[in-house]
Order: structure tokens, then C-alpha cells, then sequence
């Protein structure tokens, strides 16, 4: 693994190549109903920890879009996977990772009119969906976890795929808190920044993907611990 890789990458990356447990009991036990296995399709060693968008993630989670096609929900250079799985269900997993809570915050970046249109009336439409504030910003300043929910609703609830989106908020990395940035050492830390998004998104606490979405809270520690000679 490249010295360069730090963080939320680093972290994810030794998990599922290294110590898949640690994660895949957290995630297997909040599905409903359980799973027992889950099959990573990325990041893998073996695969060059390739990192999956737009149509590859959909091949590589070797789904149907019997419904709509990924084109005509979202333009081309959509989110980049942290990892992808399947469970043993046929439950696909979209996981994203988070080291430090500067990680939350993230613009939307596409500058073509027809990108933004498309994604502004993707949001739209999942944010009506959701039930979420109509007011709300969802292009600043969590961009990311509006268009993560956005690619949730689209297999989800459009093309009727069993999926998952898989929030990965690892705790105590202490790399991260030499940048000076916020590094959350307990679940309770991670807990407060995520309800700071998800009122500045006006998500309520009842929506019809809250089932849908899924938090594990990892201890580096334990990441450090179980690794050992990977």
C-alpha cells in the first residue's frame, strides 16, 4: 500500500483486505434482515484498490437497471465508491468513509449547465422523496452525502435494487489530528457532526430511506490491533 494513502482511505482499505471482520459484523447485524457474508468488490488489493463511478460501479456490483439507466438520473464523473459489496442477500452495499469531520463538508463541483440541471432535479426528486426541507441546500456545504442519498434513492426506490448505503466514520486516527483538523474520538463526536448534516440538509428523523442507510463506528485501535503484519 502506497505511504501516501492516509486517513479514511488508508483505514478502509486495510479493513477489507486485511481484517474484513471488524467491518462486516457491524454492517451485517443493522440489515434487515441480517446477512451473513459479504462478497468486497472494492477497494481490492488484488485490483489495485481501484475505487468505482458512474457505469463501473454499476458492473462491478453486477446489477440490473431494469427501470432507468444511470445516465438519465446523473451526468458522467458522479461519486467515487470508497467500497462496494454484496452481501451473500444480494444486498448491495455503497460504503463511504470518514476519518476527521472536515470530510463532511464538500461543494458541488460540476460546472456544465445540463450537469447541474440534471443533478439539481435528481436532488429534487429525492429530496420530495425523502420529505426533506424544500429550503435546504443540497449543493453546500454536504454536497456528498445529498448525492450519495440521491444514488441510494435512484437504485433503491427507481430501479428496485436491495441496496445500502454504508457510512464508515472511523475514530481516533491520530495521523489526521496532526493536520489540525477535528478527529472524532468517541461514536457520541461522530453522532453530534452527523445530525449538525443531516438538520442542515433538512432530512427529518423519519424518511423513506432511513432503513436504508447505515453507520458503523470503527476504532482505529482495533483496525491496528487485528492487522498486525498485513
Amino acid at each position: 500500500m502506497s505511504r501516501k494513502v492516509r486517513g479514511s482511505q488508508k483505514w478502509l482499505r486495510i479493513l477489507v483486505n486485511c481484517c474484513p471482520e471488524l467491518l462486516n459484523d457491524q454492517i451485517l447485524s443493522r440489515l434487515n434482515p441480517p446477512a451473513n457474508e459479504i462478497c468486497w468488490r472494492s477497494p481490492l488489493k488484488d485490483d489495485g484498490y481501484v475505487e468505482y463511478k458512474d457505469k463501473a460501479f454499476i458492473e462491478s456490483l453486477k446489477i440490473s437497471l431494469d427501470e432507468m439507466p444511470l445516465e438519465c438520473f446523473w451526468p458522467q464523473s458522479g461519486p467515487r465508491w470508497d467500497g462496494l459489496g454484496v452481501t451473500d442477500k444480494e444486498e448491495v452495499l455503497l460504503v463511504e468513509a470518514k476519518a476527521h469531520v472536515r470530510e463532511l463538508c464538500s461543494p458541488m463541483r460540476a460546472c456544465n449547465e445540463i450537469s447541474i440541471n440534471r443533478i439539481k432535479d435528481s436532488m429534487s426528486e429525492t429530496r420530495e422523496f425523502m420529505r426533506a426541507e424544500k429550503r435546504a441546500d443540497w449543493t453546500r456545504p454536504f454536497y456528498q452525502y445529498a448525492n450519495h442519498l440521491a444514488h441510494l434513492y435512484f437504485l433503491h426506490v427507481l430501479n428496485k435494487v436491495n441496496a445500502y448505503l454504508v457510512n464508515v466514520y472511523f475514530m481516533k486516527d491520530e495521523d489526521m489530528k496532526k493536520d489540525d483538523t477535528i478527529v472524532p474520538q468517541t461514536r457520541e463526536e461522530w453522532e453530534s457532526a452527523i445530525l449538525t448534516q443531516e438538520i442542515a440538509l433538512g432530512i427529518p428523523t423519519r424518511h423513506g430511506l432511513r432503513d436504508r442507510v447505515v453507520s458503523v463506528f470503527i476504532d482505529v485501535e482495533d483496525i491496528k490491533q487485528s492487522a498486525t503484519g498485513c
